[in-house]
Formats: C-alpha cells, sequence, structure tokens
C-alpha cells in the first residue's frame, strides 16, 4: 500500500467525479485517501451513489478539511468557474501536489478568449499560463512534466482525436469544418435541470447553445494549432436520451486532390502506436456502443456523395476517454507509470 499514490478527489459527488472513483478504486498504484462534496459532507460514497456500496472508501468532506499536504495528487470534477480559487488553493498548501483538472477553467490559453466565453476574468492567471492541455496523444512529453493539467472536454476529445492529423497533414481545409456532435445526459452533470429531467429528454433529440457552446473555442485553439493558423469551426452540439456516450460527425473539405482513403491513412499512421485510439476498417463505422464505459476512442472515415468532401466520425464514452479516464492517463504519464494502469476495461455491451 505504501508504493501506490494517495489521491484526492474534489467534486466526488458529480458525474465525473464517481467516475474518477470506480477507475481509480482498482487502479493497481492509486489510493484514494480524500473526497470532497460540499454538499454531501459527512456522507459515504455508498450513500450518494449505491453502486459503489463494496468499495471502502473516506468519507466525503468540505475541500476546506482535507490536509492537502499528505496527497500526491487531486483530481478536480468542480464546476467550472469555481475551480480556479479552489486549485489555487490547494497548490499553496502543497506545491508538489499533481493537478487533473476536468472542468473548462484552465483548458483556453489565451486570457481574453477565456474572458468572452466565460464571462468573467480568470482568476487564477498564473495557473493558466502554467496548465498543459491534457490531450495525452498531442501532448505527452508536457503532460509527463506537468504539475497542473488542464484535461479536456469531451467534445473537443472526440472531435480534436479525429480532425488534428488531417489538419496538420493538410489533408482537408480548415475553413470548412462542421462538426454535427451528440452526447448522452450525463454531459450536463448531475444538477437538476428541467431539460435533463426524463420526460424533457427522453424519446427526443435536442440540439443545445447553438452557436454558443464553451467546447468550441477548445476545439478551435487546438486546431489552430496544428494548421498554423487561427480557425472558426462549426459545432453544434445535441443531446441524445442515454446515459453516456458521444458521436461527432465532422464534414469536411478534401485539399489538392486528397481522398478518403488518404485521410484513413493519415489517421492510421497517426495512431499506429496509440493503446486507446482505434481507426475502423473501411467497412466499420463507429458506434458508441463500442466504447461505452471504456477509455477507447473509434475513429472511422467515409466518402461524401459531394465531391472533394469526407466525414470523419469518432465516438467515446464521455465519461471516461471524455474526462475521469482520459484524467488517469494523465496522471499515469504524470507519475512515470504506465499508461494503460487502471484504464483497460472492454467495453459494457450489450
Amino acid at each position: 500500500m505504501s508504493s501506490k499514490k494517495k489521491i484526492g478527489i474534489l467534486g466526488a459527488s458529480g458525474y465525473t467525479g464517481a467516475d474518477a472513483v470506480r477507475l481509480l478504486a482498482r487502479h493497481p498504484n492509486a489510493e484514494i485517501t480524500a473526497l470532497t462534496a460540499n454538499t454531501h459532507a459527512g456522507k459515504s460514497m455508498g450513500d450518494v451513489f449505491p453502486h459503489f456500496f463494496m468499495l471502502d472508501l473516506p468519507k466525503l468532506v468540505e475541500w476546506e478539511k482535507v490536509d492537502w499536504t499528505g496527497l500526491d495528487a487531486v483530481f478536480c470534477g468542480l464546476p467550472h468557474g469555481t475551480t480556479q480559487e479552489i486549485i489555487a488553493a490547494v497548490l499553496r498548501a502543497n506545491p508538489n501536489i499533481k493537478v487533473l483538472d476536468m472542468s473548462a477553467d484552465f483548458r483556453l490559453r489565451n486570457k481574453d478568449t477565456y474572458a468572452q466565453w466565460y464571462g468573467h476574468e480568470h482568476r487564477a492567471l498564473e495557473l493558466q499560463g502554467e496548465a498543459v492541455y491534457g490531450l495525452t496523444e498531442f501532448y505527452r512529453e508536457k503532460i509527463a512534466a506537468a504539475r497542473l493539467v488542464a484535461c479536456p472536454g469531451c467534445y473537443p476529445t472526440a472531435a480534436l482525436l479525429a480532425l488534428v492529423p488531417l489538419a496538420k497533414a493538410k489533408l482537408i481545409d480548415v475553413d470548412d469544418i462542421v462538426i454535427d456532435a451528440k452526447s448522452g445526459v450525463t454531459g450536463a452533470g448531475r444538477g437538476l435541470k428541467q431539460n435533463t429531467l426524463f420526460s424533457e429528454a427522453g424519446e427526443g433529440l435536442s440540439p443545445y447553445s447553438v452557436g454558443t457552446h464553451r467546447h468550441a473555442p477548445e476545439i478551435e485553439q487546438e486546431i489552430g494549432v496544428a494548421a498554423g493558423t487561427a480557425v472558426t469551426v462549426n459545432f453544434t452540439p445535441h443531446l441524445i436520451p442515454m446515459a453516456r456516450g458521444e458521436l461527432c460527425t465532422s464534414y469536411v473539405r478534401l485539399n489538392g486532390g486528397a481522398t478518403p482513403d488518404d485521410l484513413r491513412a493519415a489517421l492510421e499512421k497517426a495512431y499506429a502506436n496509440e493503446p486507446f485510439v482505434h481507426v475502423a476498417k473501411k467497412s466499420v463505422l463507429p458506434q458508441t456502443q463500442n466504447v461505452r464505459g471504456s477509455n477507447y476512442v473509434q475513429i472511422g472515415v467515409v466518402a461524401d456523395r459531394i465531391k472533394n468532401r469526407a466525414i470523419v466520425i469518432s465516438t467515446l464514452d464521455n465519461l471516461v476517454k471524455g474526462s475521469a479516464g482520459q484524467a488517469i492517463q494523465n496522471m499515469n504519464l504524470m507519475f512515470g507509470l504506465p499508461e494503460t494502469a487502471g484504464l483497460q476495461q472492454i467495453a459494457l455491451f450489450p
């Protein structure tokens, strides 16, 4: 037990925090020693999430009551806006702790872009400049050396894994990208909201935050880095009546005589040695049920009927590779552990 890293989870009563608990509880190199949830302080995790009845976990406490000096890493599953000052306080208490932030607070590098999209100035600018964007497949070396990792949003993870290698290879026109995204209702969090009630979300498909979703600038930031130019994408998310899972269908224009087969070949080359990203064969279409409950991503390419266009489909579990799983993947890198440790679950099907 002494060789295991001592882990804390901020916001353990939310869906991302709970999935971090689920995965870390069976991680060979992790020991969960602190769980916070200010609104549920004093309760057990089994009280808040009955499916944890078999686990011996610490009780939930207020974050201010945790002795951060005794921890090696902390996962943050708090809502955006509340995270900045809390993480700053944790790092003041223990400057050597590793921080895996699963909120949106440190993903955008430009402070003005953050203020524009989130409606207020960043409250921890010195940390915003330090944070490393945590899309593991693209920033592996920087993540390994980081103290604070800003884990990507679920939609950006699915979209960027499908599009960044194509933008970098200049196979697609980055000024003509349309991303049609769909997510299960856990992506909206566990708080009570009218649009996620069963009778409101069930048996229907609903677009939301059309033209204003805060994952758009995150996607644009990273495609822009790959392309070497500023990028604006057309991104529309939708709510699907299922608990977990996400699928992005990206419509792209091909550059310079490139073909859909060229796109597939570029993706296969980019992910040939990646443990969690799988490029589907030409005849296989990605489906959410192929990755449910796992840290895997499945990507497929299809020729469009319109000349010089292609359709790129990517799917993941929004709570695993789209959040807690990717955070654990990054933690493994930060501690020099095998990257796949604790993350080798096969998809739950049917």
